[in-house]
């Protein structure tokens, strides 16, 4: 009797909670990012973001898109990598306009410096998606160079998936891509720490709260039965993330002492 006068409480409040958590995966991804952003937009300077974080997102994100037309998983799921989506461009459009901005003030201070009244300063040379050039992959001049990019992965992929939808080895192995692309996230980040032994510029809110919210989806993952795929990769997202807050700690502590050079009339770094 106590039980059932319980109901009217426990049902709400459990459909609440489902929907709180719903939200959460929906929504929680976004968050991390919101610290960068701000940070880009305050200091003018994308340095210390890796643009292939976007990259890898992307990927991953489009790719689960199109497992779940082969394998129905959860709503807020999908809808997670869509909003993921849309936040990548975002944030490649913001770190493309504040580079391009930055090289050329670079090219005016330098000819500014250079005392030369015979000659305008010239814009950094344009790189477009449309060169095919690898070395300036994914490291284009303006944000619709992204745009075509993505279009035309999102096009193959999906041309591909739909010739390949009735395959249960294509389905599986396409939804093993997206979470083990995603578990990956971190790895572009991990990799520019290492190589400058440094952690300057990289928001450590933002890994914070990747690491927080990778746990809470894996978490949500198990409970939900959600594919093997999902959890497995989730359990390597938050190695990574670990593995990022373990370089800031060390770097801290044990920071790289400047090299001497000589000065120059101007100086930026590279992205």
């Amino acid at each position: 009797m106590e039980a059932e006068g319980l109901d009217w409480l426990l049902v709400p409040l459990h459909r609440l909670v489902s929907w709180g958590a719903a939200a959460a995966m929906v929504f929680g991804g976004v968050v991390p990012y919101i610290p960068q952003y701000r940070d880009i937009r305050r200091t003018q300077n994308a340095d210390g973001f890796s643009t292939h974080v976007c990259l890898v997102l992307l990927v991953a994100n489009i790719l689960r898109i199109l497992f779940w037309f082969g394998r129905r998983f959860e709503s807020p799921l999908l809808w997670q990598s869509i909003v993921m989506t849309l936040t990548m461009l975002l944030m490649l459009k913001l770190c493309t306009e504040v580079r391009v901005a930055n090289e050329l003030n670079l090219k005016r201070r330098s000819f500014a410096a250079g005392d030369s009244r015979d000659e305008e300063p010239k814009a950094p040379p344009r790189r477009s998606y449309l060169d095919f050039d690898p070395h300036h992959f994914w490291h284009w001049s303006s944000f619709g160079d992204y745009v075509q990019c993505v279009l035309a992965f999102t096009g193959v992929a999906g041309y591909v998936t739909y010739l390949s939808i009735d395959s249960a080895l294509f389905v599986e192995t396409l939804g093993f891509l997206a979470v083990l692309t995603e578990a990956m996230l971190g790895v572009p980040q991990l990799y520019r720490n290492y190589c400058h032994r440094s952690t300057e510029g990289m928001s450590l809110k933002m890994v914070l709260m990747w690491t927080s919210g990778d746990t809470f989806k894996t978490a949500y993952f198990l409970l939900n039965g959600a594919p093997l795929q999902f959890s497995v990769c989730g359990l390597l997202q938050v190695l990574v993330d670990l593995a990022i807050l373990g370089q800031a700690y060390i770097f801290a502590c044990h920071p790289q002492k400047p090299a001497p050079h000589t000065a120059h009339p101007a100086s930026a770094k590279a992205l």
